[in-house]
């Protein structure tokens, strides 16, 4: 299977249907594909987490530079999943208006957790935001009651894209597309950190905004640098009102965009054989 994080949000699905392959099952990448967004080189920083020789398919320029300074090799850079799934599903789940905010609470995962309260976010939240809010939890803290609490308490609708699935069951197969769905029925996307949410929501119209209190991730690596790092290099994405143009041009930068490869391209790159849909 290669990789399990390859098909955790669907991303191996979503790149097998754009290559016109049949979907019953996940095809088996030939390498490592970014599974989210950071701002380090695209993966954790563990030198194991990769195994040596095999490709590091990247999101972005940026990331594959950053990659081989640190002496990491082998790199392609091929864009964002997302990007292939807005190029299948161009006017999915559009409405004629968009209302509210969709807001992204950072999160922990199964290793390490997230310190921080989320009371007082909701608080801050209901003072910044107009019209109805819509909570979107990661399936970790949504299985907390008590974080499920803080923010209906506030009168927010609180949701989950679900879990993050793997090749062999379908958990993951309606992430990205569901969450396709609520970016594209909100007017604003926002969270108190960075992440792939808001690059999501600023390529499909939505505007921006970064704000509260960040959270503390369990021993965070200090490779990452930070908040400190975040707003050194992002300053123009911090704050309850974001320039859409600069939200916008972040998210087309970041996502690769001018990556997009072509169905044969990813084929070859994946070691995928040639199989159309039925």
């Amino acid at each position: 299977m290669m990789d399990e994080s390859n098909h955790w949000y669907g991303h191996s699905r979503i790149i097998g249907r754009y290559c016109e392959l049949a979907e019953d099952t996940p095809r088996r990448i030939q390498g490592f594909l970014q599974h989210g967004w950071n701002y380090l080189h695209g993966f954790p920083p563990n030198d194991h987490w990769c195994s040596p020789g095999y490709p590091r398919f990247v999101w972005s320029d940026v990331l594959r530079r950053r990659g081989w300074s640190m002496g990491r090799r082998g790199h392609y850079v091929i864009g964002a999943p997302w990007i292939y799934l807005l190029d299948m599903e161009p006017e999915m789940a559009a409405v004629p208006e968009r209302k509210g905010t969709i807001w992204y609470p950072f999160h922990g995962w199964e290793k390490h957790s997230v310190s921080g309260d989320h009371a007082r976010l909701a608080a801050e939240i209901a003072e910044v935001e107009t019209g109805p809010v819509t909570i979107c939890l990661y399936w970790l803290e949504f299985a907390n009651p008590d974080i499920r609490r803080a923010y209906r308490s506030a009168g927010f609708r609180v949701i989950c894209h679900g879990e993050r699935g793997s090749r062999w069951d379908g958990r993951g197969r309606d992430f990205l597309p569901g969450q396709l769905a609520e970016l594209r029925r909100h007017r604003r996307v926002a969270s108190n950190r960075l992440g792939s949410a808001l690059f999501y929501g600023a390529s499909v119209g939505c505007d921006v905004a970064v704000y509260g209190d960040p959270m503390q991730l369990e021993d965070e690596r200090p490779e990452y640098g930070g908040t400190a790092r975040r707003m050194r290099l992002w300053p123009e994405l911090h704050g309850v009102r974001v320039d859409p143009d600069a939200a916008s041009e972040a998210a087309r930068q970041e996502l690769g965009f001018e990556y997009q490869a072509t169905p044969e391209e990813l084929r070859r790159m994946f070691g995928w054989k040639r199989a159309r849909c039925a």
